[in-house]
């Protein structure tokens, strides 16, 4: 689904929407299948009772059932689709949560560094850490359990360097001999990893 484009500049695009990977619904499918497991297993069972017994045992046995399952599978499920981790060409949009929503916006101008870690297992699922160190009272974000964390910390350092390029283009305007529409997403020469160098 789309990130909603309201709340994005005129000039702004979403390069990469994401989710926590999809190994964090791991736990809530098998709590799933072992709440409904154990729930058939009961309600069987109770057919050997008679009478307000056999009543009483299957209501204990539906109601517990979905209040577990709704605090083991359908809550973590929620938690996962409600979290969105948005790279735009201007900013980190975070946001999480439904009924507290929490979300926070780091500018790509004010990121310092960008770093990943990953765990054997990690590895594996394709997964991992983000870290995005910026400037500010809360310098540092941590993003836990990103897709391809590796590829999203090269997509980041990209648009990192692609923002500082285009500030430096609004500042500078375009080098001689280059038409205004100099293409934003290349190189703009006389410039070393989005910082202007002295002009002869």
């Amino acid at each position: 689904m789309p990130y909603p484009e309201k709340i994005l500049a005129d000039d702004e695009q979403v390069v990469e929407h994401l989710h926590p990977h999809w190994g964090t619904l791991v736990p809530a499918a098998l709590w799933f299948l072992v709440i409904c497991g154990a729930g058939g297993a009961g309600i069987g069972f109770s057919h050997r009772l008679t009478g307000t017994g056999h009543e009483a045992v299957l209501i204990a046995i539906v109601v517990i059932g979905i209040v577990l399952l709704s605090r083991l599978s359908v809550v973590p499920w929620i938690s996962w689709r409600t979290t969105h981790y948005v790279f735009t060409s201007h900013r980190v949009l975070i946001r999480r949560g439904v009924l507290r929503h929490e979300g926070r916006d780091i500018a790509l101008q004010r990121i310092n560094d960008v770093g990943f870690s990953q765990s054997l297992w990690e590895r594996i699922v394709k997964s991992g850490t983000l870290t995005i160190e910026s400037a500010g009272e809360h310098g540092q974000e941590t993003l836990h359990n990103i897709p391809r964390s590796d590829q999203a910390q090269q997509t980041l350092n990209r648009l990192v360097e692609q923002d500082a390029d285009r500030r430096a283009r609004q500042v500078y305007g375009p080098p001689p001999g280059q038409p205004a529409g100099y293409p934003p997403n290349q190189p703009y020469p006389g410039y070393s990893s989005g910082y202007p160098t002295q002009r002869q």
